[in-house]
Order: structure tokens, then sequence, then C-alpha cells
């Protein structure tokens, strides 16, 4: 850290020629961090958050571990813990799971996909004449009760977005849905459709994208679109075919808009309101 060949801000003497390496750490807390030199335990002091006490090992480059923390908040170390255990487990979870799935959405020209998340138990057994109407039939399925289990709590769907995040996908969504999963009846009406009722199911679901032009996909150019009909009087009266007219009227602001002429209420007269002023 003190080596001539690192270049590192916080490694450089300030006027007096000190080294500043723990800024931000309060006294407290760096005199608790000093005790893990010493004995290998850090006690978490009075006062001092887990959260505070995890950014300075984690600064200081010290394993933040139930064999080197101590603390009385127990609530608190065990959210730290969890969500350590959380992103090792969804890491894993997303190679072995997640990503082949994304893979065949990709290869399939998607790029996007919607997951849900069954347990091994449910079965879907939709029917062929009347399936659902919501959109299922888009969504992949993954059968795994220990995924579904590990998206039941809402820490580890917010550790799970920040992981998907991290991996540079975009518009994540993480939650619980209804799913159906087999008919439970039909209701006949009269001289209609029959109305199927679906049995629902609340599941977790995944949602992403990896579309880098997302903007652009939704974008219409009203310049590339041809019009059917002539709505310029000028190109009627010179016989120019619609398609090789371009019409580049600017919106009119409201203060043209209060000047514009009142036309008469006659009907005669329309066409010759019409050539004076072109339609904007």
């Amino acid at each position: 850290m003190f080596g001539s060949g690192r270049e590192h801000n916080f490694t450089r003497p300030n006027e007096k020629g000190e080294y500043e390496v723990a800024e931000g750490i309060g006294s407290t807390v760096f005199r608790a961090i000093l005790d893990y030199y010493k004995t290998g335990i850090i006690r978490c002091p009075d006062g001092i958050s887990i959260p505070e006490l995890r950014e300075a090992c984690d600064y200081l480059c010290i394993s933040f571990e139930y064999s080197t923390i101590k603390c009385r908040d127990l609530s608190a170390l065990m959210h730290e813990l969890s969500n350590d255990g959380a992103r090792r487990q969804f890491e894993f979870y997303l190679e072995e799971m997640i990503l082949p799935l994304m893979v065949a959405s990709a290869q399939s020209g998607e790029r996007e996909c919607h997951i849900v998340v069954l347990t091994d138990d449910d079965v879907v057994d939709w029917d062929e004449e009347y399936p659902p109407q919501m959109g299922e039939e888009y969504s992949q399925i993954i059968y795994s009760t220990k995924l579904y289990r590990f998206f039941k709590y809402i820490e580890n769907r917010d550790v799970a977005k920040s992981v998907l995040k991290e991996r540079g996908l975009k518009k994540i969504r993480l939650g619980i849905e209804g799913y159906p999963t087999y008919k439970e009846k039909v209701k006949k009406r009269p001289g209609g459709r029959p109305e199927v009722i679906y049995n629902y199911v609340q599941r977790p679901f995944i949602r992403m994208s990896w579309e880098k032009e997302e903007g652009k996909s939704r974008h219409v150019d009203f310049q590339c679109v041809k019009s059917k009909s002539i709505t310029n009087l000028a190109a009627a009266a010179a016989d120019i075919p619609q398609d090789q007219l371009v019409v580049m009227h600017p919106t009119p602001q409201v203060d043209e808009l209060d000047i514009l002429p009142i036309q008469p209420p006659s009907g005669s007269n329309d066409l010759e309101a019409d050539a004076q002023n072109p339609v904007l």
C-alpha cells in the first residue's frame, strides 16, 4: 500500500507526510478493526450498525464472516450473511437454470424473456382448444422447488436483481404473479364462445431484456409512411404522384392558430378556401 510504484490516491502522503488509509471510517470502527489483527475477531461496538462495519471490512479487504464478526444484533448479522449466501446461490441458479432459457430465446431472435418458476410438483395441463388468453404461451418455465423457495423472499429478489444489473441486463422485473395450471370448468354462454376457467397459482417470475436499441425499436418514422390519400390540392392540380411528394408543414403555434382566418360557413366556398389555405 505504501510502495513507490503504487499510484492510488489513498496511499499518497498528505502535507504532514502522513498516510490516510481509512478515509470515511470512524475512529470507533477503526479501533474495533485493529483488534482483528491481534485476535482475529472484530467485536461490533455499541452504536455501530452492521452495514457500517461491513463497509469498513470491505474497504480494508477483511473477510466478513461469522467466525470473525461478533455482535449482539444477530438479526442484522444474519441479514448480511444471507445476502452473501443469496448472491452466491443466485449466481449458480443463473448459470445452471436461467441462462440456458435466455440462450434459447436469443437463438430464436428474441431480445427479452419472461421466465416463470414453478415447483417440482406443479402440473401444467392446458386445453388445446381453449388455452389461456393472457399471453402465458410466450413464457418459459423452470420447474425447481429450490428456486421457487429462493424467490419467496423479497430480499433474495433484490439480490438477484442487483446481480442481473451487474451482468448488463435491462428492464429487470422480479415478483410474484398468478400462472394458470389446469382447466377447472367451462362456462357456456348463450350464442357465444365458451368461457374457460383456469386454476391459477402464485409463482415467482423473472423478466429481463438485453435489447441494445429499445428506443429505436419502438420509434415510428412518419416521413417514411406513404399516404394513400391526396390531402394537398397543389399536388392534385399538378398531377404529381403523392408518393413522390414531400410536404414540410411546420406545426402551427398557438399565436398562429389565433390569427387563422375564419372560414365562411357556406358549402360552395369550401374548395376555394382549401386552395387558399392548404391543410396543415
